[in-house]
């Protein structure tokens, strides 16, 4: 047997954040069947690409578990909406932007793709770069003051994307410590630090210094409750 079934379900579930749908009953099972339909030919049609496992028993058992990272992510969605929405109309802007190195347990381009659009999904917060050299996500957040703030709902996300496409490493486990861009001494870099306050130009993350900034002003977070 073969992984296309479980494919399909992500794809249903990937159509859902594409959409961007409302977070009611009706319009999320809605589009859910909409994406079932798209999904599940698509995940067929190209199912001679994957390598043989799992079948009908591997998708039971990670079926609970994308159950609850569209749960957790929904949950963001409209705590992200609400916040983003108070700081519009506050009249002191509450604006802090900054961007996160965000190093990554999961390692499939699948896994990575959906947490990078997770982010980019949720109001707030956007994904800007990859660097597949050290797994690292550029997070680009609109209030970079509290960096553990951002990154706890993408770990929650991510120790449920472990589960779903069977990843090496498990929920909880520490993050791999990537050497930063631009050192060579093997050094290690923060799970998450805020960077300049402003973007790099052009969107290029190379202008970000990794280790967060200037002295005095990186902000570490330890991963999987470490």
């Amino acid at each position: 047997m073969r992984r296309w079934p479980v494919f399909g379900l992500v794809l249903a579930v990937l159509w859902l954040f594409v959409r961007g749908v409302d977070a009611t009953p009706v319009r999320l099972a809605e589009e859910f069947v909409i994406g079932l339909l798209v999904g599940f030919p698509i995940a067929y049609g190209v199912r001679r690409f994957y390598v043989p496992s799992g079948g009908l028993r591997h998708a039971l058992r990670v079926a609970p578990y994308a159950a609850l990272y569209l749960l957790a992510f929904l949950r963001e969605l409209v705590t992200a909406n609400v916040d983003v929405a108070y700081r519009v109309l506050a009249p002191s802007m509450p604006i802090d932007p900054a961007v996160l190195v965000l190093p990554l347990r999961v390692r499939s381009d699948f896994a990575i793709t959906l947490i990078a659009n997770s982010i980019t999904l949720t109001p707030g917060t956007l994904t800007m770069d990859y660097d597949a050299e050290t797994n690292t996500l550029y997070v680009h957040s609109i209030d970079g003051s509290d960096p553990e703030a951002v990154v706890e709902p993408i770990r929650t996300w991510e120790d449920y994307a472990l589960v779903i496409f069977d990843e090496e490493l498990k929920p909880g486990d520490p993050v791999p410590d990537p050497a930063p861009r631009g050192r060579t001494d093997g050094g290690t870099a923060p799970d998450a630090a805020a960077a300049d306050a402003d973007p790099p130009r052009g969107g290029d993350p190379d202008g970000v210094d990794p280790t967060g900034g200037t002295e005095g002003d990186e902000a570490g977070v330890s991963a999987g409750g470490d």
